[in-house]
């Protein structure tokens, strides 16, 4: 089975959830194809700022995202958001981009885009065809899987921590089958604890 997710590279509770699908990849038969969204994006128009980004930071990682998917393709996309978020999220690190990029294959003048809007359409066309599956009122990450009506498409699940082996694939069971129910709209859990992975 094929599943698109849509991610911010920034976000990391969408790189554990991002941890867990590349779990269930290996104990179910689901390949995931990754895509871009943007919490910049969906903040836009708001009062407040929720993720506390007066400065516009999470535009740049995003940009550089949406232009290697776009010229490089989803391999190249893979590798550069499992290099990121295991610097960025894991360790703590902030990477130059450049050595980033060259680490993973990838040309070091790639970078120059992250502060450049010239490519703000590729990160909002990959963002809104994330959102038309489930709505501008959630964040990120999304997933969709194929469905007998059409894509069955979901935000989340916010995890702080990766689930392994097959209790990865029992959460991928459940979400999926309760997500495909006719009416359903929400789940939540108690409250969120650090991202860890």
């Amino acid at each position: 089975m094929d599943a698109e997710c849509w991610i911010d590279p920034s976000c990391p509770y969408t790189w554990v959830t991002a941890c867990w699908l590349w779990e269930v990849e290996r104990v179910r038969p689901v390949r995931v194809r990754w895509h871009v969204m943007s919490l910049s994006v969906l903040d836009e128009g708001r009062d407040d700022d929720p993720e506390g980004d007066p400065e516009g930071w999470l535009w740049q990682p995003v940009r550089l995202f949406a232009v290697v998917a776009d010229r490089h393709g989803q391999d190249a996309l893979t590798a550069l958001y499992r290099a990121w978020g295991g610097a960025v999220h894991t360790r703590g690190e902030w990477p130059d981009p450049r050595v980033l990029l060259e680490e993973v294959g990838l040309p070091r003048d790639l970078a120059q885009v992250m502060g450049s809007d010239a490519h703000d359409h590729l990160v909002r066309a990959s963002h809104e065809a994330g959102t038309r599956l489930v709505g501008t009122h959630v964040g990120t990450p999304l997933v969709a899987v194929p469905g007998s009506q059409g894509p069955v498409a979901w935000f989340g699940p916010v995890l702080s921590q990766v689930p392994r082996g097959e209790a990865a694939g029992r959460l991928w069971d459940g979400v999926g089958l309760v997500a495909a129910t006719p009416g359903f709209h929400e789940v939540q859990g108690g409250p969120r604890e650090p991202p860890r992975t």
